[in-house]
């Protein structure tokens, strides 16, 4: 039988790594964007519904995993956005024109 030569670590918040808790086979972690903080939780894509990108107006096709965000504090169902995983993480680089605002049409 082969040994095991592993080296236990210590919890992430032990090594000051952000925790992050699993929800549902997804990961949920808080993020700070438009100088808010955001709850971010990445989604497998599995609820057969497309959605349209803030970030590049374009669809996510049902199946495609993503990102979904929405403001930490005061925030609800409607506050919830899908992104791109791309373009959440370019956010921050992209024109403040290309962002969609919350009177556009959702698809």
């Amino acid at each position: 039988m082969p040994r095991r030569n592993r080296i236990k670590s210590a919890e992430p918040s032990e090594r000051g790594e952000p925790t992050a808790a699993p929800l549902g086979g997804s990961l949920r972690r808080t993020e700070n964007y438009q100088g808010d903080d955001w709850v971010v939780q990445t989604v497998a894509g599995t609820s057969g519904r497309s959605y349209r990108c803030p970030g590049c107006d374009q669809e996510i096709p049902p199946g495609v995993g993503h990102v979904v965000a929405w403001p930490q504090h005061g925030a609800g169902v409607d506050d919830r956005r899908h992104w791109h995983r791309a373009c959440w993480g370019a956010r921050e680089r992209r024109a403040s024109n290309m962002l969609r605002g919350r009177g556009a049409p959702r698809y």
